[in-house]
């Protein structure tokens, strides 16, 4: 078989269609050499071939994924083919395979450009999710893990490219693709489905004589997803008192069967649901390529997506053990925690809770090329991007009637706790509360949670209901708005300077923008301060998976939008509405210069690259400083900060031919990734704990006093990278490799705590202390005050193992038979103790393979450690949790009927996948005891049956 020439694979890969061919060639390598075979850019087996070739010819260390075909991916996902490239590793949200960590940092760190153009997420902060752009689009992505000085959208971890296909490049296509997905878990909620389905159309032609190119992709989807979740409060303390000696008293309660040890703690509560979503997309791709003549070559491509998703999430908020109720009896305790019991009695919150998210995605860009010279061209790009995003999250809340309503049944369980959390039964002895009963459930708050709206007229004066029991409900409506516009100039050409051989330099600007608005309401029944039955049910939401038969279902969404709830605006009430609204803008001035290295040391080649970024960046925020007033609402004032800095960041990555297709490869960087958005908000938020203990203490962290906000003066988080590594690649279709990185943590962002002076603050008669202390002053005006700073350090490094192995290198009977597969061990930390967020020290990768005459068979699986991640909690903010390890495995069968010699069914094929094959859990548990789950999460397998017809 011909082995590929290094100085040719560029010809090859313009054949392909890659995103990755240089600008301009030299005499010498535009002589095409007709021993060369023509890589094929069809099959996974095509695929793996092509990405095989564009690693091999770069200089820097790289991963690579390519289509197998035009619109057609490995995966179902961008998000699920990335996630089985080495070193990178995919993390499920609500069961789509969405987040990214690269080399142990989650997207947040991680640079993604659309074209070499930084792309936009549909997020909360900078990181992408690539689950929300359509595979479709793609035709080739790189994976960056050591930069050049000429990429600009760099991040800690890494950098993804997202590559469109090139007109000009590809072959005449006209392709169908279709597909019907269903999941295997019957709908929790009446009102979805199981089943969804996509379809896309790509089309690329030439015209004017081959100068004007033309690529349009259509794609839409609807796909279904369901879950089951258990949710604990959290674990609690169990409190044994005291006997009359002063000792533990053991037991705790005449009722309990075990003795308690000092130090055990019992689930505290759960709000448990089964959820149904349906996730709706349309996108519309168009990339135009003209020759306008021997010079100059203009380039335009847009994207536009539009995103819904709709989901419900029914099931139930109970307190239970010490934060629900103390009388409760403790059958069972293990090593510290309490493994089963019972509770006598909570009145059982029914939730109904919706959730709407719109996004949508306008970006586009121009790039004009034009040549200078025989040696030397320069370049235009202009690109805009617009991202909005708005969510609607309701909560409803039902039960055996309202807050404060004499004669309620209460809910009183049994529980057991299991490795997916608790499961519950029933109590010995009190008789169990049917929450499917119409008849029994009110539409009205069955708790006094709404101790918020007190300062609201409008619930005053009842001496039965107060404003405490008119919470029936709330709504989270956030908003976003992103957009990105930048300007790129730069030129590049061939030079003579002994090791050098081309230069390349540029000038960048670019404007960024992120605007939140968090609004918020509580919501009221209008039947308060009495209640009412249920509207139009569902029918009921099942529950058994947590040993409870389910509850009423109804359309918070429908009765939400009909009037039936009133409004109270939470930003009248909560501090951190106003504290989380915010505007961040940025423009960031880059100067880059760049020189290729080509050389011989003795009769080794020696390639690669020296350049640097000199990065001037000016930032600056607009929020709201928020306390609360001697009525009870929030006050607000605006503020605002910023500052500006320069940052530069050298590079140099060296390649190193030590034998025929034996690549040596190292790297030296400074990277760094922005500041967080929601970080840098120049916000800040008063407390004030109406508790005698703190009011009367003089200790300024044990105050009364407190606050937080955020930072607008945050410098990039900043590490320099050492990398090496090295590959063989043995067959056109083979190679392995190994890799070692090091990354030197120079600035991270972490939390502080400050000593603040909040006498400004001080409402003399309102900030003191209770009746019984005399109505006493504060013993300080000194609390503390929870910021984001730089200055923390830290490292992660680690080991990386891949090989591409195709078996008819063994024998010529296995042709068609292959594996993938990649080891990544990584260790790190922060030097407080801290985590890094998406650092797993495991992670595998597995794909095995058979293709033959147009038959495909391929499985595949992931896994990874456990590692630090992001939820949403209260108010829809994210909150740091740890999440156990997950294992994933998919398949995927198929026929490609061009080989089968029947003309009419040239350019079908068909494929049947199945997702998450072994059903994994994603769970994650409290502190480093994985016995305290706080979040179980099962999605059901998927199915998906396709059909792919190309002219």
């Amino acid at each position: 078989m011909t082995k590929f020439k290094l100085n040719m694979l560029t010809l090859a890969l313009a054949a392909a269609g890659s995103g990755s061919v240089a600008y301009a060639q030299t005499a010498e390598q535009a002589k095409a050499d007709e021993q060369i075979e023509v890589i094929s850019v069809t099959g996974y087996r095509g695929s793996l071939q092509k990405a095989q070739a564009i690693k091999m010819s770069e200089n820097s260390i790289v991963e690579v994924l390519s289509a197998e075909d035009i619109g057609k991916l490995p995966d179902t996902s961008v998000a699920e083919s990335l996630a089985r490239l080495p070193g990178l590793a995919g993390e499920r949200r609500n069961g789509r395979t969405s987040g990214l960590s690269v080399r142990g940092f989650n997207e947040n760190y991680v640079g993604t450009s659309l074209n070499g153009r930084e792309l936009l997420g549909m997020g909360d902060n900078r990181g992408v999710e690539y689950d929300l752009y359509p595979s479709e689009i793609v035709s080739t992505a790189l994976v960056y893990k050591t930069p050049d000085a000429s990429l600009m959208a760099q991040g800690i971890g890494g950098t993804v490219d997202l590559q469109t296909v090139k007109p000009l490049s590809a072959e005449r296509t006209i392709a169908f693709n279709g597909s019907y997905e269903k999941n295997d878990q019957d709908s929790g909620n009446p009102d979805f489905d199981n089943t969804g389905h996509r379809l896309s159309f790509n089309y690329i032609d030439k015209f004017l004589d081959d100068r004007l190119g033309v690529a349009l992709v259509v794609a839409s989807l609807e796909t279904p997803r369901q879950e089951q979740q258990f949710r604990g409060w959290g674990y609690a303390g169990v409190n044994l008192g005291l006997d009359d000696e002063g000792e533990l008293q053991n037991p705790r309660r005449a009722t309990d069967t075990v003795d308690v040890p000092a130090g055990t703690v019992v689930l505290g509560g759960h709000d448990s649901f089964t959820r149904s979503a349906m996730l709706e997309r349309d996108s519309v791709a168009l990339v135009l390529e003209y020759v306008v003549n021997d010079r100059l070559t203009a380039t335009f491509d847009a994207l536009y997506i539009d995103f819904n998703e709709q989901d419900a999430r029914r099931g139930l908020e109970e307190g239970g053990a010490e934060w629900g109720t103390g009388a409760y009896t403790i059958t069972g305790v293990e090593n510290g925690l309490v493994t089963s019991g019972y509770y006598d009695g909570f009145y059982s919150v029914v939730r109904n809770d919706v959730r709407e998210q719109d996004s949508e995605l306008k970006t586009f860009g121009l790039n004009l090329e034009y040549q200078i010279s025989d040696n030397w061209q320069g370049q235009l790009d202009i690109s805009s991007g617009k991202v909005t995003k708005s969510i609607t999250d309701i909560e409803s809340y039902s039960g055996v009637g309202r807050a404060n309503t004499p004669d309620r049944p209460i809910t009183a369980r049994s529980w057991v706790m299991t490795p997916n959390g608790a499961f519950y039964s029933d109590h010995p002895t009190i008789a169990p509360v049917d929450l499917t009963d119409p008849s029994l459930i009110r539409l009205a708050g069955p708790q006094a949670w709404g101790g918020s709206l007190n300062p609201i007229t409008d619930f005053q004066g009842n001496n039965q209901f107060g404003p405490d029991t008119a919470q029936d409900g709330f709504v989270n409506n956030p908003d976003f708005e992103e957009t990105l516009d930048s300007v790129r100039l730069q030129t590049n050409g061939y030079v003579e300077w002994g090791i050098f051989n081309e230069l390349e330099l540029g000038v960048v600007y670019k404007e960024r923008s992120k605007t939140k608005i968090n609004n918020g309401a509580f919501l009221t029944a209008n039947t308060w301060p009495n209640d009412g039955a249920i509207p139009n049910v569902l029918g009921v939401a099942d529950l058994s998976f947590i040993g409870i038969n389910g509850v009423l279902a109804y359309d918070a969404l429908g009765l939400y939008r009909s009037g039936f709830y009133t409004e109270t605006n939470a930003a009248l009430l909560e501090n951190g509405r106003y504290g989380d609204t915010y505007n961040i803008e940025e423009k960031l001035t880059t100067l880059y210069g760049m020189l290729d290295i080509s050389t011989e040391i003795g009769n080794i080649a020696v390639s690669g690259n020296v350049g640097v970024q000199i990065v001037r960046a000016d930032q600056k925020g607009q929020g709201f400083s928020a306390t609360t007033n001697s009525r009870g609402f929030t006050e607000a004032v605006p503020v605002s900060a910023g500052t500006d800095y320069t940052d530069v960041l050298p590079s140099l990555n060296l390649s190193f031919e030590v034998a025929d297709r034996q690549y040596v490869r190292t790297g030296l960087s400074k990277v760094m990734s922005r500041p967080r958005m929601d970080d840098m908000r120049p916000n800040s938020q008063v407390t004030f704990a109406f508790n005698d203990n703190n009011i009367l203490d003089d200790d300024p962290l044990n105050s009364a006093w407190g606050g937080n906000g955020g930072n607008t003066e945050l410098k990039p988080l900043e590490a320099d990278q050492f990398d090496l590594s090295y590959e063989n690649y043995f067959h056109d279709n083979g190679f392995f490799a190994a890799s070692f990185f090091f990354k030197d943590l120079k600035n991270w962002h972490r939390n502080v705590t400050l000593i603040n002076d909040f006498s400004a603050n001080y409402i003399p008669g309102f900030h003191q202390s209770s009746d019984a202390t005399g109505n006493q002053e504060p013993a300080t005006f000194l609390g503390r005050l929870d910021v984001r700073q730089d200055g923390l350090t830290g490292f992660v490094r680690g080991y990386e193992f891949q090989a591409s192995l195709p078996f008819d290198i063994i024998h010529e009977a296995l042709d068609g038979f292959g594996i993938v597969a990649s080891a990544t061990f990584m260790d790190g930390k922060l030097d407080d103790g801290g985590r890094v967020p998406g650092l797993s020290e495991e992670i595998y990768t597995l794909t095995a393979y058979y293709e033959y005459k147009g038959f495909e068979f391929r499985i595949s699986g992931t896994k990874r450690d456990e590692f630090q991640t992001e939820e949403r909690g209260i108010s829809l903010s994210l909150v740091p949790v740890s999440r156990q390890g997950t294992e994933l495995w998919d398949a995927q069968i198929g026929y490609d009927f061009s080989e089968s010699g029947i003309d009419a069914l040239d350019g079908l094929r068909i494929t049947l996948q199945a997702q998450n094959l072994t059903d994994e859990k994603d769970i994650s548990n409290s502190g480093d005891d994985a016995r305290q789950v706080v979040t179980y999460q099962s999605f059901g397998r998927n199915y998906m049956l396709g059909l792919n017809y190309k002219f």
